[in-house]
């Protein structure tokens, strides 16, 4: 869920290297990695997520971005029509178009857990302000910064949003957004890491100190393996690609994994491969020497 522009560029080929194991499932990112800059979707990227889902291959979005975010792709899902989103706290169907996803699947950060992840940062990393994602609500604190573009339901801290009796008590909270004005980004997820430990799943996919805090457990990686499982989808059979922390477990986990050009460091280390960057449509370039080695 990137706000900003691409970590690094690169222009190097991507590697290819022959499958053991024919592809089923293509899984990947959007921003940095499907999306260009621009947040648009390229010609030549719409005909290879098309021509892979006509060659029988599933396509799953898997992504940061909550379901009121996917109106960047809801035109192009195929078949299933159904998308990972916050980081694997959610599986949504996209076929009811913008402001009318329904969820199929909600992996949810229990409200005990995020209290104390609340508590344990801001003891670790003081200056810590947080906003609260749910399925359809966005709250945020008065000092949280306006870095997501759209109006939230309350202003309030988060121990009160949180509370049992806080707005939307009955609501799942599938993640809580905590951003600090001058940590370094990673130092700032390392930090967040040992403060947090397993009472929940600290990652990130911004540039700026902006973490991501699901349910323990709670990746990519893990719902997307739990949607493979229930199609019979082997973890060979399963093509990723990814440009940042929160794609680690998922680059990790897929049988061929690609980072992108202008990848985070982190992500070229867990991919098994590399592409050239989003704006060079570097999904749709690997996409493509795939169905062609098939053919």
């Amino acid at each position: 869920m990137r706000e900003n522009g691409a970590v690094t560029s690169a222009t190097r080929q991507p590697e290819t290297p022959a499958f053991a194991t024919p592809p089923r499932l293509v899984a990947t990112d959007l921003d940095g990695t499907l999306l260009r800059d621009d947040k648009s979707v390229s010609p030549r990227t719409v005909a290879a997520l098309a021509a892979a889902e006509e060659a029988g291959i599933e396509v799953f979005f898997v992504t940061g971005r909550p379901a009121r975010w996917m109106d960047v792709v809801s035109e192009h899902v195929h078949g299933h029509g159904l998308a990972i989103c916050g980081n694997g706290a959610a599986v949504v169907d996209l076929h009811g178009g913008p402001g009318a996803h329904r969820f199929v699947k909600v992996r949810d950060l229990a409200r005990e857990n995020a209290l104390d992840a609340v508590r344990l940062l801001r003891e670790a990393a003081p200056g810590t302000v947080y906003a609260i994602e749910q399925t359809y609500g966005f709250h945020q604190e008065p000092a949280y910064p306006k870095l997501h573009l759209e109006i939230p339901d309350h202003l309030l801290a988060a121990e009160e949003i949180l509370a049992a009796d806080g707005p939307s008590a009955g609501e799942p909270v599938l993640k809580i957004l905590a951003f600090h004005p001058e940590l370094d980004p990673d130092a700032f997820l390392t930090l967040a890491r040992l403060a947090v430990g397993d009472r929940a799943t600290v990652t990130r996919s911004s540039p700026s100190a902006l973490l991501e805090i699901s349910g323990p457990g709670v990746s990519k990686a893990s719902t997307l393996a739990l949607e493979c499982a229930e199609r019979g989808i082997s973890r060979e059979e399963v093509v990723a690609f990814g440009d940042m922390p929160n794609d680690v477990e998922m680059l990790t986990w897929a049988g061929r994994s690609y980072a992108m050009g202008n990848a985070h460091p982190a992500a070229v280390a867990a991919a098994s491969g590399r592409t050239v960057a989003n704006n060079e449509d570097g999904v749709a370039v690997v996409i493509e020497r795939l169905l062609a080695a098939r053919d």
